[in-house]
């Protein structure tokens, strides 16, 4: 099932971010180790963006995730990507296709009630651009680790990895955060969280990021969810990060 891409008017995830191309757990850039249950699917219309000194910057499209068996899950994202430079007053508005990006979660660890071992997952990605406009212009590959740990209505989950990041100018990086994440009822989730990365270019910075997020239940089958925070880059520039996604469970 094919399913309407949302349209919205917010800059998320700063530039910094959109460069590397780190990954999240909807809402959050951290991701947790839960696989999409075997045989079901959840499937994100999301827009992603940051807004900084540099200008407009961001993606929109499809994040697909199937329980492709137990404890396994199979992902691909289909974004289309854009920005626009600050002062372009729309002159300087590009758009494109985004980076792609396939992935494979596996969970190799599975938490223990009666002691403090999490659950623990990996989740290779590979990223493959379709627009030399966009992205490095190289094929890459993220290699991370992410747990988490459940304390009755709270879930505080963390990790990251590793990333191969090829090209001109270009040099391998570190990402990763932690985030809590509480259960407030059967129709609503908030949460924070704290994400970094060190720098992915020869002359680039790293940055840290602090989200807020939500997930709203709607329906049985429909959820809304929402990220949004700051965004502090070395050498002192801020931005802002959002995320906003309606997300399908079959």
């Amino acid at each position: 099932m094919v399913l309407p891409i949302i349209r919205v008017g917010l800059a998320t995830v700063c530039s910094a971010l959109l460069a590397g191309q780190a990954v999240a757990g909807p809402p959050y850039l951290t991701d947790d180790p839960q696989p999409t249950d075997e045989g079901h699917w959840e499937i994100y219309n999301f827009a992603t963006g940051s807004h900084d000194r540099s200008g407009l910057d961001g993606e929109a499209g499809l994040d697909l995730n199937y329980g492709g068996a137990k404890d396994l899950q199979l992902t691909a994202v289909l974004p289309l990507a854009f920005d626009n430079p600050e002062g372009s007053s729309g002159e300087g508005f590009r758009a494109g296709g985004g980076v792609i990006e396939l992935a494979v979660k596996s969970k190799i660890v599975h938490a223990d009630d009666e002691s403090w071992v999490p659950d623990v997952s990996v989740f290779p990605r590979v990223f493959v651009p379709t627009d030399h406009r966009f992205g490095t212009g190289h094929v890459s590959l993220f290699l991370p680790v992410w747990a988490e740990k459940d304390f009755g209505p709270w879930q505080v989950f963390g990790g990251g990895g590793y990333q191969i990041n090829p090209g001109a100018d270009q040099r391998n990086f570190w990402q990763g955060g932690i985030a809590a994440n509480r259960t407030i009822s059967k129709s609503l989730q908030l949460g924070a969280e704290v994400y970094g990365q060190t720098r992915d270019t020869v002359d680039g910075p790293g940055y840290v990021a602090l989200n807020f997020a939500a997930t709203i239940k709607v329906t049985e089958h429909w959820s809304i969810l929402a990220s949004a925070g700051p965004s502090w880059e070395q050498g002192g520039a801020d931005g802002q990060v959002f995320y906003l996604a309606l997300k399908a469970d079959y």
